[in-house]
């Protein structure tokens, strides 16, 4: 083995004993044994391994020099090996975080199970480490600008960021005296969960006079390509970003190809040569006879089609409904008319029961769901019974002093590993309703985690099974389980599932939705809002709603107040 690899793992030996909380004098050693091996040198190293004189050098004692053997040797060491089994891979990803030393991490992983980027994130974002000994709200903040800066340069952003930056970059561009039409495209026009890069198409009579101006603009970094009718750039945030240019007349056909599938494309393309027609980037053609088209309705109506929404164009049986007339009319936001899954102070949210109440309030909301945490959560700061009973007080004393709004008070409560809750009857049906979610045991073997999710959504005070798949973007894939075993429990027995909006969850996966509708389930779009400003998370979930085929009637929350109300009511007497 080289020598920047011996002393890369001696670096990481020393962090990994660290992360397992030995001895500091030991990891030291490793560290020191690093920075010795790098001023030997490449031939030297070897050399003085293979005349066994390492152990000669100061700082390399018999033990390591016995490791250091094996390793330059062999290429491998049985010790590194064993030490890395014993330690999630993601701490060292976590460690690239400016300011997080082995101890803190150690402290995350030990405190919190923290053992991805994405789950610190998410940890953070829900102000787990504002309480958390040796941490606060200031490491909190530096810890969530650390993440954001080592995201810039994963090449994979979450739809919520990736849509921020390329709503900017769009805005911007509608600036250009000589614009036409603009649109973004690609997979964020598609509300794709998680995005590569960003995709612009836009038309004008001067193409060369935008491409440059595009390529002018402030928050780019570095220009990539730059030429008539495509522009290639990384943003200052890190992120790539395409524009495509046309003429006026070319803008439909464009705004199709470049808005995708790749796979949807293929498929209308093999549409249209069956009918004699051929598509591309610039028109739709019979022949060498250009199909004049206004905008994509028109592309989609000269095909036969009725107008896909861009979200649906995955290649999973739009076509054939757009030819049958049977697609769906899509959920918009509009449409939601009041939220569930709210945390306050009481558990780990930043901001008070009132303040969460009067944003629903001037947002328009007719009613919101407070779902702090339960007891078992006390990395969470979960409620106890008692605290239950106190933030009960309050509801109905704000229940007065806003009847504008339903106040419903409930609880996000923890399923067991059994499937049980972790609150007895008697304090459950006191709720108007009880969110049901998984927040350990996350990788159970798939039959014991169906069945555990299963038996929760047989409790009948469970209302809503939160983010069922428990899954983190970028972080954690879902829990294995028979999701479809999962969905017809909640089914028989009248339990809503929860399209949790969090940009880092967006659980339940637009895949399921599909399967979702046609099983006639019901489902809540929840912004599991931990501030303010996390309300507005919900129009994420409705974009994956959209994407998932839903429709207004498939989503519970877009019921009026009385309905809601009524149906809790209903559901408190079984």
């Amino acid at each position: 083995m080289k020598m920047h690899g011996v002393a890369k793992i001696l670096e990481d030996i020393g962090v990994l004993l660290e992360l397992k909380g030995e001895n500091p004098f030991k990891s030291r050693a490793y560290y020191s044994a690093a920075r010795i091996i790098e001023m030997i040198g490449e031939d030297e190293l070897e050399k003085l391994v293979r005349e066994d004189k390492l152990k000669e050098v100061k700082g390399i004692g018999t033990a390591l020099n016995e490791k250091l053997k094996e390793l330059v040797l062999t290429g491998n060491l049985s010790y590194y090996d064993q030490l890395k089994a014993n330690v999630p891979e993601g701490l060292f990803e976590i460690l690239k975080v400016p300011g997080l030393g082995p101890r803190k991490v150690s402290a995350l992983y030990d405190t919190l199970g923290i053992t991805t980027l994405a789950e610190l994130e998410y940890a953070c974002r829900e102000n787990r480490l504002v309480n958390l000994k040796g941490f606060g709200p200031k490491t909190q903040q530096n810890i969530l600008e650390g993440i954001e800066f080592l995201r810039r340069h994963q090449g994979r952003y979450f739809y919520s960021e990736a849509r921020r930056i390329a709503q900017d970059l769009l805005e911007k561009l509608m600036e250009f005296p000589a614009i036409g039409e603009a649109s973004l495209a690609g997979s964020i026009r598609r509300c794709r969960e998680i995005v590569k890069d960003i995709d612009l198409v836009a038309s004008t009579p001067e193409p060369e006079k935008l491409t440059h101006y595009f390529a002018g603009l402030a928050s780019i970094e570095e220009v990539i390509a730059l030429g008539d009718t495509k522009v290639s750039v990384q943003l200052k945030e890190g992120i790539n970003a395409d524009l495509r240019v046309v003429g006026l007349d070319q803008y439909p056909y464009a705004l199709h190809h470049f808005t995708g599938s790749k796979e949807h494309n293929t498929a209308l393309r093999s549409r249209t040569k069956k009918i004699g027609l051929k598509i591309n980037e610039y028109g739709l053609f019979r022949g060498d006879e250009l199909i004049e088209c206004r905008d994509e309705t028109g592309f989609f109506a000269a095909l036969g089609l009725a107008y896909i929404e861009p979200e649906l164009r995955e290649n999973s049986g739009e076509i054939e409904a757009a030819e049958e007339g049977n697609l769906p009319k899509l959920v918009q936001k509009n449409d939601i008319r009041g939220i569930f899954h709210v945390h306050t102070t009481y558990s780990d949210g930043a901001d008070s029961l009132e303040e969460m109440v009067c944003s629903c309030l001037d947002s328009g909301f007719e009613y919101i769901g407070i779902s702090d945490h339960s007891q078992s959560a006390f990395y969470a700061g979960g409620l106890k019974a008692d605290d239950l009973a106190r933030q009960r007080e309050e509801i109905l004393i704000l229940r007065e002093k806003y009847p504008e709004i339903a106040i419903l008070g409930g609880v996000e409560s923890d399923i067991r590993i059994d499937g049980s809750l972790d609150y007895p009857d008697d304090v459950l049906e006191k709720l108007d309703f009880v969110i049901a979610s998984v927040h350990s045991g996350l990788k159970l073997e798939r039959s014991r985690m169906t069945e555990r999710l299963i038996r929760a959504v047989l409790n009948p005070h469970v209302t809503i099974l939160g983010h069922p798949t428990n899954r983190l973007l970028l972080g954690r894939d879902s829990s294995p389980l028979d999701i479809e075993q999962v969905f017809k429990a909640a089914l028989e027995n009248d339990v809503i599932l929860e399209l949790n909006a969090n940009p880092a969850r967006l659980d339940l996966d637009w895949r399921h939705l599909k399967m979702v509708r046609e099983m006639g389930l019901q489902v809540s779009i929840n912004p599991d809002a931990h501030q303010v400003e996390g309300l507005a998370d919900t129009a994420f979930g409705v974009a994956i709603a959209r994407k998932g085929w839903l429709e207004a009637k498939d989503v519970f929350n877009t019921r009026s107040r009385g309905d809601v109300e009524a149906y809790l009511e209903k559901r408190r007497k079984y």
